[in-house]
């Protein structure tokens, strides 16, 4: 895999303490989209993903948490039961999805934005 080959990444973590719990969501938000409480979608290369682990290495105590990521290809079956936090219409795999979380988690300036707000807009419009 190339380094600037765009990709989604499953990023799920389990937080001891509710202040790091907290710090790690809020870090997360601002750079991926939320699909549960402590499960996100990374859309960047292997770079973007170093650097949003880095991020979260920072905000954890590394013999109390866990946190995963796991690269997703291109056509995943999800099986779902209960309440999505994805907007109506949109599946972890389903068509389109990889252009949408690259419209999401890129702004002009590349800084990443946060996912479900805009996601919203999106299917809002």
């Amino acid at each position: 895999m190339s380094h600037s080959e765009q990709r989604n990444w499953l990023i799920a973590y389990d937080i001891a303490d509710p202040r790091r719990l907290g710090r790690v969501h809020r870090y997360l938000k601002r750079h991926a989209i939320p699909v549960q409480y402590s499960v996100f979608v990374l859309h960047g290369n292997q770079i973007m993903l170093e650097g949003v682990l880095s991020g979260i290495a920072e905000r954890i105590a590394p013999d109390a948490d866990d946190v995963r990521a796991y690269h997703l290809p291109d056509r995943c079956e999800v099986t779902m039961l209960g309440t999505q936090s994805l907007p109506e219409g949109v599946m972890l795999g389903a068509p389109g999805l990889d252009r949408l979380l690259r419209e999401l988690t890129a702004s002009d300036d590349g800084i990443i934005v946060e996912g479900v707000v805009e996601a919203e807009r999106t299917f809002q419009s």
